[in-house]
């Protein structure tokens, strides 16, 4: 009987004090399991520290370990889903490379698989995060799922296995800034959810800031809901109605204490004001909209590569193993 692949994708970004940990926390794993062959696919980001130095090393030491390096930084969304088409496993794994999300529940994860789940997903059930920022991402969440045509998934963030099935699929996507998560949900088999504390970031340093949240959230808003676009025009009714109506009050007021009312500037002013935020607001809402078109126009590729390492087949042509890798014991070197 053919061994299953299973291929574990992680991306990073000035990641120097964390991919040796994480590679030796994943090869535990498999070593427990001792019934696959495995890839590691590291895809750096064009990091300014020693990253690719350290995955150079493991390259050299386990020919198991598969590096992509980018020609730039193409950001933390289009990166890991080129390097999640590159896979060639049985099922692939994505697992960021910054020790927060536990590579130990990868294990439970594939044994889910074999029991034939075609995705399995990690879902954040805790966080050591700061409690505001837990809080607010869980709101965030419940918005989506409300405001959503289809059922997503509370407190996911992509970690998860995708059976060589699922990932199929999210090539046919063809979009050239993927909302990961929303594909999962969009793609709908049936799933299973392995709830985890997801730790502080022990070493290095955090690359979001608030743009990349924003950007996070505005493109699940606009990947996944029409929402937005349905409550300007709502709104720009009821402010028709609201207008027309307090027009109408004005009048008969004014004709019946036509001495005595007088309307001020400070109405006219703050109403201005209110009518013209608004605006802007619902202009704002749209051109998220028009930009996501933009982009989908522009057909841009996820990521182009400068190198990759220890790759059997040519970017874009993913092919089946030509070698076994049985881990009973120590891995494979070269």
């Amino acid at each position: 009987m053919k061994m299953k692949t299973i291929s574990v994708v992680s991306p990073c970004y000035n990641e120097e004090s964390n991919v040796e940990e994480l590679y030796q926390r994943v090869l535990a794993v498999m070593r427990r399991l001792g019934r696959y062959r495995y890839e590691m696919i590291f895809i750096d980001n064009c990091s300014t520290d020693g990253t690719v130095t350290v995955l150079r090393r493991l390259a050299a030491r386990d020919h198991n370990v598969k590096v992509i390096e980018n020609t730039r930084n193409f950001g933390h969304i289009r990166s890991p889903i080129h390097a999640f088409t590159q896979a060639c496993g049985d099922a692939v794994i994505i697992l960021l490379s910054d020790l927060q999300d536990p590579p130990e529940l990868l294990e439970d994860m594939i044994l889910e698989w074999e029991r034939g789940t075609p995705i399995v997903i990690g879902v954040k059930a805790t966080s050591d995060e700061s409690r505001l920022m837990f809080w607010i991402r869980k709101k965030y969440y419940q918005m989506i799922r409300r405001m959503a045509e289809i059922e997503t998934y509370d407190n996911f963030i992509g970690f998860g296995l995708y059976d060589r099935k699922v990932v199929e699929i999210v090539k046919r996507f063809d979009d050239p800034y993927p909302y990961f998560r929303g594909m999962i949900a969009e793609i709908g088999l049936p799933h299973k959810e392995l709830r985890y504390n997801q730790a502080r970031r022990k070493k290095g340093k955090t690359k979001n800031n608030f743009y990349t949240y924003y950007d996070n959230a505005m493109l699940g808003l606009t990947s996944l809901s029409k929402v937005p676009l349905r409550l300007a025009t709502f709104f720009g009714i009821v402010c028709s109605a609201l207008s027309l109506l307090t027009a109408v009050f004005y009048l008969a007021y004014k004709l019946l204490f036509w001495q005595r009312f007088t309307l001020g500037v400070a109405p006219v002013a703050i109403g201005m004001f209110f009518f013209a935020s608004i605006q802007l607001f619902f202009v704002g809402i749209l051109g998220e909209y028009i930009g996501s078109i933009h982009t989908l126009v522009q057909r841009r590729p996820l990521a182009l590569e400068k190198e990759r390492i220890n790759f059997e087949y040519p970017p874009g042509a993913p092919a089946p193993f030509e070698r076994e890798a049985v881990l009973a014991g120590e891995p494979s070197f070269r």
